[in-house]
């Protein structure tokens, strides 16, 4: 599967739709996907898998404005020959004073360059009882991950 997008544009949309989550911007997070994107998710949560481009940007709004939610990048790697990349970042809830960490695997469309599939994965079980959900015993202040929201 060949595409007119670089690793450098798929790692750039990645960077722009974080910082259209975090700015909980519809205009700006509809303008990541196609529009029948599609965002998958491990069990748990209401009303999943999240179908279209709107759908998605009006639960991540629904998160920074509930939830006060954040997210960081944590690691990026984009495929050098196909239109494929692999983030591990943190969802920072921060009205809870919580945090899940987890990975994401984003398909991109060949023709707009947009995403038009995220799975996603949590690094831990969504245990409600544990301040940051993420897992047991790897050092993350050790890699340089974040320990805080901004």
């Amino acid at each position: 599967m060949t595409s007119r997008f670089t690793p450098e544009d798929h790692a750039a949309l990645i960077r722009r739709y974080f910082d259209a989550c975090n700015a909980a911007d519809y205009d700006a997070l509809v303008d990541c996907f196609t529009p029948d994107a599609v965002h998958y998710f491990p069990a748990g949560l209401p009303e999943i898998p999240w179908r279209t481009a709107d759908t998605i940007a009006k639960k991540w709004q629904w998160c920074v404005e509930t939830l006060g939610s954040q997210w960081t990048i944590d690691k990026l790697i984009v495929s050098h020959n196909t239109p494929e990349a692999m983030i591990e970042w943190t969802h920072w809830k921060n009205k809870s004073g919580t945090a899940l960490r987890g990975a994401e695997w984003y398909d991109f469309d060949t023709e707009t360059g947009k995403i038009k599939e995220i799975r996603a994965y949590y690094a831990a079980p969504a245990d409600k009882d544990a301040r940051i959900n993420e897992l047991v015993a790897f050092d993350y202040a050790g890699r340089g991950y974040p320990l805080k929201s901004k």
